[in-house]
């Protein structure tokens, strides 16, 4: 069986992984403001990509980041309703078409 590939984690992955654990619990951030903490001003979509590949290997709060617009950005059925739930256990209030009031960002 061949080994899987190893990649080393680059200096910008480690400083959005960094920004990620950063959002405390009932408090959410956009994938715009990681990139910004973590110096990269135009990395939204590599913030959406390092949570899509390692948030399980990581642990990142996967589920505490959503859209500048203070939108969930995953669709129904592929994750919005378990990112509500989630949400709505740490007291973060979202709406049933997955807003979440700007009280709650980090």
């Amino acid at each position: 069986m061949k080994e899987p590939r190893r990649t080393k984690t680059t200096e910008s992955t480690l400083r959005i992984i960094n920004a990620l654990k950063s959002v405390p619990f009932g408090r959410v951030s956009s994938y715009r403001d990681i990139a910004l903490a973590a110096g990269l001003p135009n990395g939204a979509r590599q913030v959406a990509r390092i949570l899509h590949s390692m948030s399980r290997p990581q642990n990142l709060p996967w589920h505490r980041i959503i859209r500048a617009d203070g939108r969930i950005a995953l669709p129904w059925g592929g994750g919005r309703e378990e990112q509500i739930a989630l949400l709505r256990a740490e007291g973060v209030r979202v709406s049933d078409a997955g807003e979440v009031s700007p009280a709650f960002y980090q």
